[in-house]
């Protein structure tokens, strides 16, 4: 991808991430619909266009390791060691987080966060300055899509832009999940 295609599409998500909207994006595991992960309003026209039940957890991708600790208020050493031993994409659910739209914080006062890996999702939070929604992209009990060509229609009407890279690689490996309690407890949710 060339740096002025990269520079331009990161321009225009950040136009509509600033306003509120929606996008489509491929992020470092599977296409993505993503918002500001701090504005509740855009958390729920994310959930709505994918008939997600609220409660229903989300991820959000941040840009780095000082991002994470400002929106959590103890990330467990533990969580150190399993991103740097980590051999592919690793999404943790920690416990107590803050600064981020209630509708994305789990009953029991969750929320899984993954530091992006890949160029794109990097370049855009860093610009941005805070973290970014990132659920598959998928309507609620439907298969996630393997590639831009199966995402729903409704899906590419009801954002606001649709990301204009990396549509003819297949990205069909979600992310490990694994929830750190602060009292040490470990559980993988999905290898």
């Amino acid at each position: 991808m060339a740096q002025e295609d990269l520079n331009a599409e990161i321009g225009t998500c950040l136009e509509v991430l600033r306003k509120g909207g929606l996008i489509l994006y491929p992020s470092d595991t599977l296409w993505g619909i993503g918002c500001d992960a701090t504005d509740e309003m855009a958390v729920k026209k994310l959930r709505a266009l994918k008939g997600l039940p609220e409660g229903t957890p989300m991820v959000c991708l941040v840009g780095n390791d000082a991002m994470l600790e400002r929106y959590v208020q103890q990330v467990p050493d533990l969580a150190w060691e399993i991103m740097d031993l980590a051999t592919k994409p690793t999404t943790l659910v920690y416990d107590r987080p803050r600064g981020l739209a209630p509708g994305l914080i789990a009953g029991y006062q969750t929320i899984a966060i993954r530091v992006a890996t890949d160029k794109f999702c990097r370049y855009l939070i860093g610009s941005f300055k805070k973290p970014v929604v990132s659920t598959c992209a998928n309507l609620f009990g439907k298969p996630v899509p393997k590639s831009f060509e199966e995402i729903p229609e409704a899906i590419l009407k009801g954002v606001d832009y649709v990301v204009n890279l990396q549509r003819d690689s297949r990205k069909a490996t979600p992310s490990s999940i694994i929830k750190l309690g602060n009292d040490g407890t470990v559980k993988v949710i999905r290898e």
